[in-house]
């Protein structure tokens, strides 16, 4: 989407991406969808998906996107699990950088959000010391956001079911492997707690 087809379609006054001075990155060759999903496994906790030369790279985020200015939150990097699974948010991002993929091996990814609900500035920060479990803070840069409703933030954004709808209906359950969703779960509930308590002791 080029700069000026951008501006036309948001509205300033209610929404905090920039607009000016700093242009807008072009969606550039390996960089395109995002999805959020609130996935309610062992424990509930946001995936955060970045489409990225044709795979999906994952975060585990325990306490979901922040939204104002300096507040940071946890992201575990993820292979896929299993459990009920909710599409809370999707669109496209752009990256500052002309390789996100490059950008992301270095640790480092400066992404505006284009999406339903999140809609604005976030970078992703890798933390040093854990090459076999990379964990990352997911900052909110730019201007702060008004943080969503409960209910909306309970309200998938495909088909406006909450949680607790999808899980009774069970049709929504993802499982990349049945054979190893047990071992799946137990490893991402292990990563994340291992991860918020070495967080607690700095």
């Amino acid at each position: 989407m080029a700069l000026t087809e951008y501006k036309r379609k948001r509205d300033f006054g209610k929404t905090a991406e920039p607009k000016g001075g700093k242009p807008l990155p072009k969606r550039v060759k390996g960089a395109s969808r995002f999805v959020i999903q609130k996935h309610d496994a062992s424990r509930l906790h946001y995936d955060f998906r970045l489409e990225m030369q044709g795979v999906l790279k994952s975060w585990a985020v325990p306490k979901g996107l922040p939204w104002e200015q300096g507040q940071k939150h946890l992201a575990v990097e993820v292979e896929d699990g299993g459990g009920t699974v909710m599409v809370w948010d999707r669109g496209h991002y752009y990256v500052y950088g002309e390789d996100p993929a490059k950008s992301w091996r270095e640790g480092k990814l400066h992404l505006v959000l284009d999406g339903e609900k999140a809609k604005g500035e976030w970078t992703l920060i890798r933390l040093r010391g854990n090459e076999e479990k990379p964990q990352w803070l997911l900052l909110k840069t730019g201007a702060s956001l008004k943080s969503l409703s409960k209910k909306r933030d309970d309200q998938s954004v495909e088909t406006g079911r909450a949680m607790e709808q999808i899980a009774k209906e069970r049709d929504a359950e993802w499982e990349s492997n049945r054979q190893e969703e047990s071992s799946a779960r137990s490893t991402l509930k292990a990563r994340i707690k291992a991860a918020l308590k070495k967080k607690r002791k700095r």
